[in-house]
C-alpha cells in the first residue's frame, strides 16, 4: 500500500498568506491521502528585510517551526510555501531533500522564478514559464463542504436572519487603494440602502487591513441592521457568512476574498474603493471574474440574482500538482 503523501505547509503565518498555501494542500488532500504539517517561519529582525539570497537559515528566529527534518525523519514529499519569507527556504529544499521533495511557490516570487518545481501565480500578475500554473485568483481553503462544515456553529445566530442574508467582506489600506474615513461613510450608506430596500440583513467582517477610523464609522452606521457585526472576537464566522449569505459584496483590493466568494456560486459585487495608483492587475482579476459570470460592480441594489459555476482554481491547481509529481 503507499503511503500517504507528506506535505508541509510553509508561510510566515498571516492567515491571507497561509491560506493559501494551506488551501492547496487540503485540496490535494482531497484527491488522494496525505498527511498536512503547517510550518510557520520569521526571520529575526536584524536580518528580515535582507534581501532572501542573503538570508540562511541561522538566521530564523528561535520562533520558528524547524523547516529541515529531525532525527529520523525525512523530507516531505510535497512543499508547498507561500509569501516572500519563505523563499530562500524553498529554493534550498531541492537539493537538500535530494531531490526528493516537490516544490510549490504560490503568488509570484519575483526571485529566481525558475527555482521551484511548480509556480501557482494569479493569473492577473500575467506570470509566464514551463514551471508557472496561472490560476484566477489565490489558491484559498473554501469549498462549499468547508461552509457546510461550519455553518452549525453559527446557526442560532444566522440561519434566521431575514433574507437576503448579504455578507459584507471589507479589505483596506493597500499599495492600490485604500478606504478613509469620508468614503467609508459614503460606502457604507449605499450598502445600508441595498439592505434597506430589501428588508434584508447584515452579515460583516473586516480585514485585518481595515483603518480604524472607517471600521468605526461604518460600525457605528449600521449597527441598527439585523444581523451580525463580527468585532474579531469569539470563533471566526467567515466561513457560515459565506454558507448563509445569498449575496456577497466584496472590497475591490482584495484578490483572497474575491476568490473565495467566486467558489459559492453566489452573486458577488464588487464594492469601490479609493485608488491610490494604478490598478491593472486588480482590473485583469474583476474582468475576468465578470466575464465567468461571477461579479458585476455593487450598484447600491440587489435586485438581480444570477448563478454561475462556481470556481475550483484551487482543486485543478491541486490536480497539476499530482499531475507534475506523477502521483495523478
Amino acid at each position: 500500500m503507499t503511503p500517504p503523501l507528506s506535505i508541509w505547509v510553509v508561510s510566515d503565518g498571516r492567515a491571507g498568506i497561509e491560506n493559501q498555501a494551506l488551501g492547496l494542500a487540503e485540496a490535494v488532500q482531497r484527491l488522494t491521502p496525505a498527511d498536512i504539517t503547517v510550518k510557520r517561519i520569521r526571520w529575526r529582525k536584524a536580518f528580515d528585510k535582507l534581501p532572501s539570497a542573503l538570508k540562511a537559515g541561522w538566521m530564523l528566529d528561535p520562533s520558528s517551526d524547524p523547516v529541515e527534518p529531525g532525527p529520523g525523519e525525512t523530507w516531505p514529499d510535497l512543499w508547498i510555501a507561500t509569501g516572500r519569507a519563505t523563499l530562500p527556504l524553498s529554493i534550498r529544499v531541492k537539493e537538500r531533500s535530494d531531490g526528493r521533495t516537490f516544490v510549490v511557490q504560490t503568488q509570484d516570487p519575483r526571485w529566481r522564478n525558475d527555482a521551484y518545481d511548480l509556480v501557482v501565480a494569479p493569473a492577473h500578475d500575467q506570470l509566464t514559464g514551463p514551471n508557472v500554473l496561472s490560476i484566477t485568483g489565490s489558491p484559498h481553503r473554501v469549498t462549499p463542504a468547508r461552509l457546510a462544515e461550519s455553518a452549525p456553529a453559527f446557526a442560532d445566530r444566522l440561519e434566521k436572519l431575514p433574507e437576503p442574508r448579504v455578507a459584507v467582506l471589507i479589505g483596506g489600506r493597500s499599495r492600490a487603494y485604500d478606504l478613509p474615513e469620508a468614503y467609508a461613510a459614503i460606502l457604507v450608506e449605499r450598502i445600508r440602502d441595498a439592505i434597506d430596500g430589501h428588508c434584508g440583513s447584515l452579515m460583516m467582517t473586516f480585514s485585518r487591513r481595515t483603518p480604524e477610523a472607517a471600521k468605526a464609522t461604518m460600525i457605528a452606521r449600521l449597527s441598527d441592521l439585523p444581523g451580525w457585526i463580527w468585532d474579531g472576537t469569539g470563533p471566526n464566522p467567515y466561513f457560515a457568512f459565506l454558507h448563509y449569505a445569498d449575496h456577497v459584496l466584496v472590497t475591490i483590493d482584495s484578490a483572497n476574498m474575491a476568490a473565495e466568494a467566486a467558489s459559492t456560486g453566489k452573486p458577488v459585487h464588487i464594492l469601490p474603493m479609493t485608488p491610490r495608483r494604478k490598478a491593472d492587475k486588480f482590473d485583469r482579476l474583476h474582468a475576468d471574474l465578470e466575464a465567468r459570470g461571477v461579479s458585476r460592480p455593487f450598484d447600491r441594489w440587489l435586485d438581480e440574482d444570477w448563478t454561475y459555476e462556481p470556481l475550483d482554481e484551487t482543486g485543478r491547481a491541486a490536480r497539476v500538482v499530482l499531475e507534475r509529481m506523477g502521483r495523478a
